[in-house]
């Protein structure tokens, strides 16, 4: 995580957010400016930002929207009013409705970045100004500095090559707070053929198996799905998931529940999303647990290492 500190000021009305990457200034400066870079970590996961208009000109203005797993949107408009090329910029940001309608009630803010070159890298400075004490409170209660902490976290994988990130690197768990986890894989293929491998059940049957020794005995697919898995002939050892798509976007993201056929337990929330680069796949599945307990007790389980291997076997199919 590349965030070194986040700051509220309320005698100055600001938040200030610091930032170490080793990358250089430039490479840095390109993220903030290309509109395709930014989406990929200006959201924080599981509300990918998408950025329909960006006019990256004094005067010109920015519109965006952060997509929820359940497929809610949240609308933002930037309007930029300085540039200096190579080292920072200047914009009001303000939240908006689907038409770019300020909304009243919300409070505008002035975001000021500021990229400076070290000896490791690059240090992002981003401070936003707000007008009063209660807006820099309304925005700090709608969890605006881990969101920040959470989204930059995202820019390690956006400043390098997508090779040199995640090759040779396997199946990735990172705790992201008590009840999310985000699993990162590269996978050597084009992002429609990693889509394809996820929803095609002949494909799905060759890949999503676990451990050596498993087979998939069922496959349904669509609005809701249902995977059984059993052990060589052991029909004691059968098991498998259900559940139901809650928002698909193909080829870039698909959201579905996931809950233990036979269980009355609460299911978690897979937000599975692609992203393609010189044809290599970096896979993202960020799992939402009901709670701490059931999110420790699944990762007890060895679950990365079954994922390893199905993941490897993805690579595969995809050759």
């Amino acid at each position: 995580m590349p965030v070194r500190d986040i700051i509220t000021d309320p005698e100055t009305l600001t938040m200030t957010l610091i930032a170490d990457v080793d990358a250089p200034v430039d490479r840095l400066w390109r993220a903030f400016t290309d509109p395709r870079q930014l989406e990929r970590f200006w959201g924080p996961p599981g509300w990918p930002a998408t950025f329909t208009e960006f006019d990256f000109t004094v005067g010109g203005r920015a519109h965006y929207h952060m997509t929820s797993p359940q497929g809610e949107a949240s609308y933002g408009a930037w309007e930029f009013v300085r540039i200096d090329e190579g080292t920072g910029f200047e914009a009001l940001d303000s939240f908006v409705d689907a038409d770019g309608t300020v909304f009243e009630g919300f409070p505008a803010m002035r975001m000021v970045f500021t990229f400076e070159a070290t000896v490791t890298g690059s240090t992002l400075r981003n401070v936003t100004y707000f007008d009063s004490h209660e807006a820099l409170e309304q925005v700090v209660a709608m969890g605006a500095v881990e969101g920040s902490r959470l989204a930059m976290g995202q820019l390690d994988a956006v400043l390098h090559d997508l090779r040199e990130y995640a090759q040779g690197k396997g199946t990735r768990t990172e705790l992201l707070d008590d009840t999310h986890v985000r699993i990162t894989r590269l996978v050597e293929g084009a992002r429609e053929l990693v889509w394809r491998a996820h929803h095609e059940p002949e494909l799905l049957r060759r890949w999503m198996l676990g451990p050596d020794g498993w087979s998939m005995i069922e496959c349904e697919v669509g609005d809701t799905y249902r995977y059984v898995w059993q052990q060589g002939d052991d029909e004691s050892t059968r098991f498998g998931f259900e559940g139901e798509t809650v928002l698909s976007e193909a080829p870039r993201r698909a959201v579905t529940t996931e809950r233990m056929i036979g269980t009355e337990g609460p299911a978690t929330l897979n937000d599975l999303q692609l992203y393609e680069e010189d044809g290599a796949t970096l896979l993202t599945l960020v799992v939402e647990y009901p709670d701490k307990d059931t999110r420790d007790a699944i990762l007890a389980t060895g679950m990365t290492d079954g994922i390893e291997a199905s993941y490897a076997r993805l690579e595969d199919v995809i050759a």
